[in-house]
């Protein structure tokens, strides 16, 4: 069983929540003694991308002497990319 506050990756692809195999989460609640998880995807700036329910086999731990990678998340996924307009950002 995954621990509650664990670093995940993703296994496959959920491209409704514009996520990717590979992607890393963190896992917020754990349901029926690990059967599945809650986990939270944030990007750079720790804004929340997607925070969605996994099945136990759709996640694994991170393992010592993996790098992580960073991508630009699909278009439309998280409003928050382009602070341009956003008169309290500067």
């Amino acid at each position: 069983m995954i621990a509650e506050h664990s670093m995940v990756v993703l296994n496959n692809d959920k491209p409704a929540s514009g996520l990717f195999a590979g992607d890393v989460g963190a896992v917020v609640h754990v349901y029926a003694s690990g059967s599945a998880y809650e986990v939270e995807f944030v990007d750079g700036d720790g804004s929340t991308v997607a925070c969605i329910t996994l099945d136990a086999k759709e996640v694994r731990t991170i393992d010592r002497g993996e790098l992580l990678h960073t991508r630009r998340h699909a278009e439309g996924t998280n409003k928050m990319l382009d602070r341009s307009d956003d008169p309290t950002e500067s």
